[in-house]
């Protein structure tokens, strides 16, 4: 006899990481080439002495800190372990067995494993082209719905809807049901017409801002991400459905030297690098026959489709790409996504996209 073990494991879709592969450059995880600011290394070497002991399971001081910098009540805010930790607490803040969680697809990877794990139904609404469709995802709301994504920029294709359509959306969606604005790569973000989802959150009290030190801060080993909401009812359910002690002191202690002003000045100029990189790496890909969508987060997104039109073959693409010392994401059904890393890398990521277009 085995171990009875739920039903829905046999169905749950596996979360596939980006590849690691020594000796050649990895463009798969969206992760930052440039790593962690020099001081904020210090704070983590100095705190690594402590790890005998227990963290601060309320993240107060780190709390404390996003309180001042967004100018709201520590009560409006939760820490997690990485964005992607808090989306499935909030998933199973809201949603019982058999209730609805509506997202776009394709979007996080995350999404439809964290609702299965809950009991939910995922809804899946298609893409409108590379980007969310947000009348549609209104429309898939019912009943049921307890919880919509809206990963924005959207991971993998980097799109992000405009702040008028986003109002649209958060104007028909119940004011019971939560909208989750996922902004991991709200940093990244230059269109004007894209809105800051913390400056809805008096307006729309339904809903909850995410964002991570993974990205723009080079924190992902450390996992450590925060959400923002305008109703404390809603961070207090998150923080209900938190592990103890999920948070490191290590992660707590690089976080908040990520937040002091000299800090965030140098951060900004990383993130204009990332930024100026990612316009060239789109012109290059376009020039060389590439359909690239405009993208507000650190990678671009190469679509699956005739060559004629710009399209590829994804597993093809990726599979030169790796013959070349280049690792990047390949979404087989739909396209691929590379990092944007430091210019040399991306330059050899450049040389290979127009050796596989020859």
């Amino acid at each position: 006899m085995t171990v009875r073990l739920r039903p829905t494991l046999a169905a749950l879709p596996a979360y596939v990481p980006g590849k690691s592969v020594p000796g050649s450059i990895k463009l798969a995880s969206n992760e930052n080439s440039y790593g962690p600011l020099p001081h904020v290394l210090e704070r983590i070497a100095a705190a690594a002495e402590n790890v005998n002991r227990y963290p601060d399971t309320n993240s107060s001081e780190l709390m404390d800190a996003l309180a001042a910098k967004f100018g709201i009540g520590s009560d409006r805010l939760v820490v997690g372990c990485g964005s992607v930790s808090l989306c499935q607490q909030l998933v199973f803040a809201t949603a019982d067995e058999g209730d609805e969680v509506v997202f776009g697809w394709r979007s996080f990877e995350a999404y439809p494993i964290i609702s299965a794990i809950a009991g939910a139904t995922a809804v899946k609404v298609p893409l409108d082209g590379q980007t969310h469709d947000l009348r549609a995802m209104a429309a898939a709301v019912t009943d049921r719905t307890r919880l919509v994504f809206v990963c924005n920029p959207n991971n993998p294709t980097g799109t992000a809807v405009s702040g008028a359509a986003l109002l649209r959306f958060l104007d028909e969606v119940p004011s019971d049901v939560l909208v989750v604005l996922d902004e991991a790569y709200h940093e990244f973000v230059t269109d004007p017409s894209v809105v800051d989802g913390t400056t809805l959150l008096e307006r729309y009290p339904n809903v909850i801002v995410l964002r991570t030190f993974s990205k723009a801060y080079g924190l992902a080993g450390l996992r450590i991400g925060y959400g923002i909401a305008a109703d404390p009812a809603i961070t207090m359910a998150v923080r209900q459905t938190q592990v103890p002690f999920a948070v490191t002191q290590i992660a707590q202690v690089a976080a908040l030297a990520s937040l002091e002003p000299a800090a965030e000045r140098q951060l900004a100029e990383r993130v204009a690098e990332v930024t100026a990189e990612r316009g060239r790496v789109t012109a290059e890909l376009r020039n060389a026959g590439y359909q690239v969508p405009d993208s507000e987060a650190n990678f671009v997104w190469l679509t699956n489709g005739p060559a004629e039109a710009g399209g590829i073959d994804a597993t093809a693409f990726a599979a030169g790409c790796a013959e070349r010392g280049l690792i990047v994401r390949a979404f087989a059904d739909s396209g691929v996504r590379v990092t944007i890393s430091n210019p040399a890398e991306n330059d050899k990521f450049v040389s290979a996209a127009h050796e596989l277009r020859a």
